[in-house]
């Protein structure tokens, strides 16, 4: 029983800050590249942001260059995402994500929603 359960969403006011979690449990992910996805309503899910199984590789979106920040801490098998300077299109629920590398998931969250007040 392998589970990705992400935590930490809820509503923030724009230009304010958000962390994620995400939390696997059934196994460590150490040999696993993660990353954060999100689905706006009325529209496809989007990559956000990946991390290489080292933690020292990673890669963003355009749209949250410069405002998030992934990470992840192999020793507590937990990932993050650090959100700054909010903006309203940020809304979304965030999924969270595991596999073999940075572009190709086979493991995800259930999500959390964000949601970003004008």
């Amino acid at each position: 029983q392998v589970h990705l359960v992400e935590s930490g969403g809820g509503l923030v006011q724009a230009g304010g800050s958000l962390t994620l979690s995400c939390a696997p449990s059934g196994r460590t992910f150490t040999n696993d590249a993660m990353g954060w996805y999100r689905q706006a309503p009325g529209k496809e899910r989007e990559f956000v942001a990946a991390i290489t199984s080292s933690g020292y590789g990673t890669d963003y979106a355009d749209s949250v260059k410069g405002r998030f920040t992934i990470s992840r801490d192999n020793a507590k098998n937990t990932m993050y995402l650090q959100m700054n300077t909010l903006k309203p299109e940020d809304t979304a629920v965030y999924y969270c994500a595991a596999g073999p590398s940075m572009y190709y998931m086979d493991y995800w969250g259930k999500g959390t929603l964000v949601t970003v007040s004008p």
